[in-house]
């Protein structure tokens, strides 16, 4: 990783210039250190062979030299210190002045060096110059450092996200929806899973992955194999996609292959969208041909009202915010039948989410909420263990 053409770059090149200047050396450089090479990240130099990206084995070169102190931190002729003869990198020009310090992050891990270096003997560098090193080096470390955690963090997601889309995706569970008043189920939500290890909420692992760009596809796989399930069971499957994922090319094409008639597509009230107009130029041919549009999330958020006037969807998911003690908060109530009056005056459906006892869904019922999802109803679970036909309830809860 690089560090040209960022803001980091640009201030350490000033710290570099400084060096250079103050110390009046031909170069002056902030290398890295991995496990397998040294590498000049940026570089302030009069020496056309040393730009950033001149790059060496690890253990070549001066940097891990200084850092193991097998070097000294100043060293006025290189000609005189046998270990900086036999380490001198054979395709530079012969440096004799050289001034180094490590490069600490927070952690105490060394990122690498901050270094100065001249083509003549100069007997006047100094622990002065050491010292002028060294808080320049501190300086360049607080610099980088928020830019090397973000790489650490990429790479990382990256490196964990890569086994999931190898194996074709998130695994996805279905739970059911079912009409709260005959406890008949008519639909299912298709639910992405991720290792439990990973400790990670399904959003917030596809929020990651869009950190990353990986996030169209990893939403695309989830898609198709929620897609994959429609042919095994009954009823309508509720979708997933983020509005970034839902204008590529790629997401219009794989769901215009599918029966739009028993597809819903959930948009995230949470989730932003740039532009109106291209969503609705996407969503159109969709809805044209069956495909029903949910925004999901209502009540959880503050952009409800324009989310929902501008796109205009079929289905209101109701948050679970407002149904989790529906029963026993009058405040929610009134929500709960403000929402239902609004979506049935436009000729919406509502669904509530996260339905668990028989006394949330006995409001529900009762304040003209159309379909329910919750553990009540069953908990997110293979295709096979959905219950495919008949009630889901109970002649007893339904009359509770």
């Amino acid at each position: 990783m690089l560090l040209e053409c960022s803001e980091a770059a640009r201030q350490v090149e000033r710290l570099l210039r400084t060096a250079r200047s103050k110390l009046d050396l031909s170069v002056a450089f902030l290398s890295r250190i991995d496990d397998t090479a040294r590498t000049v990240q940026v570089a302030d130099s009069a020496v056309p062979e040393f730009r950033a990206g001149y790059s060496g084995p690890r253990d070549s070169g001066f940097c891990l030299a200084v850092v193991e102190g097998r070097l000294p931190r100043v060293i006025p002729d290189v000609r005189r210190v046998p270990e900086a003869v036999r380490l001198h990198p054979g395709d530079l020009p012969q440096i004799r002045a050289h001034v180094s310090a490590p490069v600490v992050l927070s952690d105490g891990a060394v990122y690498g060096t901050f270094c100065a270096f001249g083509l003549a003997t100069d007997p006047e560098v100094s622990p002065r110059d050491q010292a002028l090193v060294e808080v320049l080096a501190d300086a360049a470390a607080l610099v980088i450092e928020p830019e090397v955690r973000r790489a650490q963090r990429q790479a990382e997601i990256n490196d964990r996200l890569a086994s999931v889309v190898a194996g074709g995706g998130p695994q996805v569970l279905l739970q059911p929806i079912v009409d709260v008043r005959t406890g008949a189920r008519v639909g299912a939500e298709a639910l992405s899973r991720f290792p439990a290890e990973w400790g990670r909420a399904p959003d917030v692992v596809f929020e990651e992955a869009h950190s990353v760009g990986e996030g169209d596809r990893l939403e695309l796989l989830a898609l198709a194999r929620a897609a994959a399930l429609l042919d095994r069971v009954s009823g309508y499957v509720s979708m997933n996609v983020s509005p970034q994922t839902l204008l590529t090319p790629a997401c219009g094409d794989l769901l215009a292959r599918l029966p739009l008639h028993r597809v819903v597509l959930e948009l995230s009230e949470h989730d932003p969208v740039e532009d109106y107009t291209a969503l609705d130029a996407a969503l159109a041919p969709l809805r044209a041909a069956g495909m029903r549009l949910a925004i999901d999330d209502v009540g959880a958020g503050f952009s409800s009202l324009r989310h929902i006037v501008v796109t205009a969807p079929d289905v209101l998911k109701m948050d679970r915010s407002i149904v989790s003690g529906v029963d026993a908060d009058p405040v929610l109530a009134r929500l709960a039948r403000s929402l239902v009056d609004f979506a049935h005056g436009v000729g919406v459906v509502v669904v509530a989410e996260g339905v668990e006892t028989p006394a949330e869904h006995a409001v529900l019922r009762s304040l003209g909420v159309d379909d329910g999802q919750g553990w009540l109803f069953g908990r997110p679970a293979p295709a096979d263990a959905l219950a495919d036909a008949g009630t889901v309830l109970t002649a007893a809860s339904l009359a509770s």
